[in-house]
């Protein structure tokens, strides 16, 4: 959590070192990214953190206050950002923003999605493979054993 912190919080340094020195919205698309991305990967560790199973059952307190202070510090700095993009921006900037926010956001979600439907389809193939493997491995037993019977072998 605190590297997810830390990444937004250079990301946030360098958009306002960029704005400050009178440079262009555009010039910060990547620490904007970078703290899109960092603001995404916190919250998606808190949401794991306190659903947790392993959290539950060990009695363990998630730290709850830490989380809130993180999220109410990225609110804060994320406010002020749409703020600057309002002020310093094109018209409609900010709109834009949080339109390409909201479909970036859906992307991740989906090829997060992606990535699990292929671990299931991955484990899948494997279960099916060890199956088979067992299955085998089982005939041949049984193929040997009747042949030891015979006295063939």
């Amino acid at each position: 959590m605190l590297v997810e912190l830390a990444a937004f919080n250079a990301a946030y340094a360098t958009v306002k070192a960029t704005l400050s020195a009178g440079r262009d919205i555009a010039d910060c698309a990547a620490g904007i990214g970078k703290m899109m991305s960092a603001e995404a990967d916190l919250k998606e560790k808190a949401s794991k953190k306190k659903d947790s199973i392993w959290f539950a059952l060990a009695g363990k307190d998630t730290n709850d206050f830490e989380e809130f202070m993180a999220l109410e510090t990225i609110r804060n700095q994320r406010a002020e950002l749409l703020q600057t993009l309002q002020l310093y921006g094109r018209a409609g900037l900010k709109d834009d923003f949080l339109r390409f926010e909201a479909i970036q956001r859906k992307k991740r979600k989906d090829e997060r999605a992606e990535i699990e439907r292929q671990k299931e389809a991955l484990i899948e193939k494997f279960v099916y493979g060890l199956i088979a493997l067992i299955l085998l491995a089982g005939f041949a037993g049984f193929i040997f054993f009747a042949l030891k019977i015979k006295g063939v072998v």
